[in-house]
């Protein structure tokens, strides 16, 4: 069975990956280079919430990842953390 670092070290793995697939969506081009497609303005604004969804959600991803990876090396090295402090508290010292 495998431990839980294991597991959370695959996960991390798998949303880097995920970050990829979202670049991938937010660099497609919105409109398609074919003029007999008319592309109606709903079309084109789902297209562009899409685009910025997907950006939201890597950079969300990536911050997750950092938090995940801080709090590995935390717990390696036995520390104790101040639970009472945000996440940017921490990482300033």
């Amino acid at each position: 069975m495998k431990s839980n670092k294991e597991i959370k070290l695959e996960i991390i793995d798998a949303a880097r990956r995920a970050v990829h697939q979202l670049i991938k969506v937010a660099k497609e081009d919105i409109i398609k280079p074919d003029p007999e497609d008319d592309l109606a303005a709903d079309r084109l604004k789902n297209a562009a919430a899409t685009k910025k969804l997907a950006i939201f959600d890597a950079f969300e991803i990536l911050s997750r990842i950092e938090a995940e990876k801080e709090a590995l090396s935390i717990a390696e090295s036995n520390n104790k953390v101040d639970t009472k402090q945000g996440f940017a508290e921490r990482r300033s010292k």
